[in-house]
Parts: C-alpha cells; sequence; structure tokens
C-alpha cells in the first residue's frame, strides 16, 4: 500500500482464464498490485523464464493437498529446479512444507536461499500456545495477519553506535524487538540484551502500523522510578484433552511435556486403535516412557458420537484441543464440519453438567438475539478452553460469531 502496489505472478497447472475468474471472485483491494496468471509449471525451465523467475523478489512455493510426502517430494522438485536456473535468482525462496521431518532435505538442496514454513507444525506449535495462554490466537492473528500492525525490517544509519536499551525509547510509534545483525549473515536476534550496540549494517526489527508510519526521534529524557516486585504463581498440574489424531501429534505431546508441571495429565481421544497409537507415537520418534511431566492416558472412541463423548470427564479438562484429524486432512470442508460437529457437542455436554446450572435458570434475563443454548455454551466456555484447529477460513467466521470456541487456528496464519 505505501508503495503504490508491485507486481504478483502466479505460475501454476490450470488454464489461465481459470485462476484468474477465481482471484476475480475474492473482491479483494489489491491496492495498486497487479496480478499476472501464467499456466505452466515450475520443473520446466522454459516455464521459469515465462515468468521472469531470475528478476523476482521473492518466491513462494506453496504445498499440494493431496498427501504430506507427496506434496513434499513435489516441493523438493521445484526447489532443485529454481536452483538450477542460469540466470540465478535475485529473491530468496519460501516454502511451504507439510511435514518437519522433510524440512532438512529442502535445506539441504537449496542452502542460504530458502526459508522453509512447516504449516502443519507452526499451527501445532500454536495451539499448545493458545490452550496454556488465553487470547494468545488473537495477539498472531494481529501480529501475523496484515490488518493493525505487522513487523517490519529496515536500515536506521543514525542509530549506528546507539545500545538497544536506547534504540527501545525512540521510535513513539514503533516496537522495537530485534536486530538483523549484518556481522552474523544478516540472522535476526530476537529481544537483545539491553547493551547490545547497533553497527553499520544492522537493520532494525519492529512492529508497527506500516512501513512508513514510524521513524527515530530525538532520545526522549526518562523519569527513574523504581520497579515493582514481580511474585511468580507457582506452576500447578494441568488436565488436557486431545480430540483426534494428526500427524506430528509426538512432536505437539513433546512441546507440552517442556511447559507443563510435573504431574499433569493428557487424555489422548480418538479413532486410532490403542496398540496402534504406540507404535505411531515411536515411530515418530517419541517414548511415552521418556516423558518427565505428563502421564498419557487413552481413550478411544468417535469425537463426533455424543455417547462416546460422554464417557469422558469433560468439565473437569483445563484446556481441549480439537485437532484437524489425519484421516480426513485431504478434505478439508470435511474436517472442519468434524472439528465444528465435536466443539458444539463438548460444549452442550460441558453446559448440562455445569455445576450451577440450576441457580442460572431462574436468574436468565432475555437478551436479545442468540439463544438460549448459545447462551448457556458461552457460560461453559468461562470454565475451560477450547481450540479448535479450522483449516478454511470460512468456517473459521461461523466459529468465531458464536463466540462458543475461544480460539481458532487456521491455514490464514501460516500465509
Amino acid at each position: 500500500q505505501s508503495l503504490g502496489g508491485g507486481v504478483v505472478v502466479v505460475l501454476a497447472e490450470l488454464e489461465k482464464e481459470k485462476m484468474e475468474l477465481d482471484i476475480a471472485k475474492m473482491e479483494f483491494d489489491f491496492m495498486g498490485t497487479s496480478v499476472i496468471c501464467r499456466s505452466g509449471s515450475p520443473l520446466i525451465m522454459a516455464d521459469l523464464k515465462k515468468v521472469s523467475v531470475s528478476k523476482a523478489r521473492a518466491i513462494i512455493v506453496l504445498a499440494e493437498v493431496e498427501n504430506a510426502d507427496q506434496s513434499d517430494a513435489r516441493v523438493l522438485r521445484v526447489v532443485l529446479s529454481l536452483t538450477g536456473v542460469k540466470e540465478g535468482l535475485r529473491g530468496h525462496i519460501v516454502v511451504e512444507l507439510s511435514d518437519l521431518d522433510n524440512e532438512q532435505l529442502v535445506k539441504l538442496v537449496g542452502g542460504d536461499l530458502v526459508e522453509t514454513v512447516v504449516a502443519h507444525d507452526v499451527i501445532g506449535r500454536l495451539m499448545i500456545q493458545c490452550a496454556r495462554q488465553p487470547g494468545l490466537a488473537q495477539i498472531w492473528e494481529d501480529i501475523l495477519g496484515f490488518d493493525n500492525a505487522e513487523f517490519y525490517v529496515k536500515r536506521w544509519p543514525q542509530l549506528d553506535g546507539m545500545r538497544f536499551e536506547d534504540v527501545l525509547l525512540s521510535f513513539p510509534d514503533a516496537i522495537p524487538c530485534g536486530a538483523k545483525v549484518s556481522a552474523r549473515n544478516g540472522q535476526i536476534v530476537l529481544n537483545p540484551d539491553d547493551g547490545y550496540v547497533l553497527r553499520d549494517g544492522d537493520e532494525l526489527l519492529v512492529i508497527a502500523e506500516d512501513d512508513d508510519t514510524y521513524f527515530p526521534c530525538p532520545f526522549p529524557k526518562v523519569r527513574k522510578g523504581s520497579l515493582p516486585r514481580v511474585v511468580h504463581p507457582p506452576k500447578l498440574p494441568e488436565k488436557i484433552l486431545f480430540c483426534g489424531w494428526r500427524r506430528d501429534i509426538d512432536d505437539m505431546i513433546m512441546v507440552l511435556d517442556a511447559f507443563l508441571a510435573s504431574g499433569s495429565e493428557l487424555w489422548m481421544f480418538s479413532e486410532v486403535a490403542i496398540n496402534e497409537r504406540e507404535r505411531k507415537l515411536m515411530d515418530g520418534g517419541l517414548n511415552p516412557l521418556m516423558l518427565m511431566n505428563i502421564k498419557l492416558v487413552h481413550r478411544e472412541g468417535n469425537a463426533v458420537i455424543r455417547r462416546h463423548l460422554e464417557s469422558l470427564p469433560l468439565e473437569t479438562f483445563d484446556s481441549i484441543l480439537i485437532l484437524a484429524d489425519e484421516a480426513l486432512e485431504d478434505s478439508v470442508i470435511n474436517a472442519d464440519s468434524r472439528s465444528l460437529a465435536t466443539l458444539l457437542l463438548i460444549r452442550d455436554i460441558q453446559s448440562r453438567r455445569m455445576p450451577y446450572r440450576d441457580q442460572t435458570k431462574t436468574l436468565q434475563v432475555y437478551q436479545p438475539g442468540g439463544s438460549q443454548w448459545i447462551r448457556e455454551m458461552q457460560q461453559a466456555s468461562d470454565q475451560s478452553i477450547i481450540i479448535s484447529e479450522i483449516l478454511d477460513s470460512r468456517t473459521k467466521n461461523l466459529v468465531s460469531v458464536s463466540k462458543i470456541s475461544d480460539y481458532v487456528l487456521s491455514n490464514e496464519l501460516v500465509s
């Protein structure tokens, strides 16, 4: 927006007219950017030449919807094809991978040119963070989305030689949060020490409204005062439920084990047979006996059958994560429909088991808009957090409107 737009080229194995029609349907304000579609394969050199790949400022390689390993194998071939461009590349390559285990392979082929984003792993980690800290999903969406403030990296020669603690106070309209260090090949250092001195070539990472809305100002006068004493409450054991079985669930369990207090329980409820689960976890590199803080509790059942869900102590969990099931991964709509059904069933069962349900009935005041049932579910949401993994942003809007799931994480974040 601040530059008056740019050029985005889309190369895909679809008809040019179909792509243009799909983009026109989005009813999106391009703010001066022109979008050019070309039909072709990124594995064919002539097609890459057709879109002047060597002059691109950045190249984004998207994952396919198919099976994760097939998608990653295709992405690997595309990266090989890009590194073989005779004229060389001017920009960097951002690659969307489906499986964390394939990341090393792509880095091996692409070297320093390639940045990898493992969508599945990112969403899994964010779900755990959001389950532990209510409200985080909203913050991720604000900082990573294109509304409100975003991250920007920029060079300010006038700040060379300044300590980072002084840099923090030099921007009234931005929040400095890191430095791109030229001495370390442009590595980003987040939250550097107060004593870190900016050197020639260093760039500053900030959170700001737009790249032209902030600039350094004269150093303000600081009035010193005493800091309040921060008391950290002790970590208590938690009880968490996973509904569904997703790829890389072993990585999620390891992250959770590092976060939780000793004595915590993780209940795993899915249709995967219990004896099969141990094999799957071991294949992923997780030995359940080696977990330090978590005890695994296995329950078998279907998360869209009410009778199966009622066998769980749903009112006792601190947080519940509804995972987009591995078996339905190929169909975004089916996976979302299932997650939505599970969410509504869990909230309904919770609201019926609420200890104060009988007292609240007499106190209910009619509110215009929204049914009694929705209001009871919202009361249940005050008792425990539910994080739903939603793949399609249209489903996300449905869930957000009803306010019965606390946070919804979708592929939109990865974009």
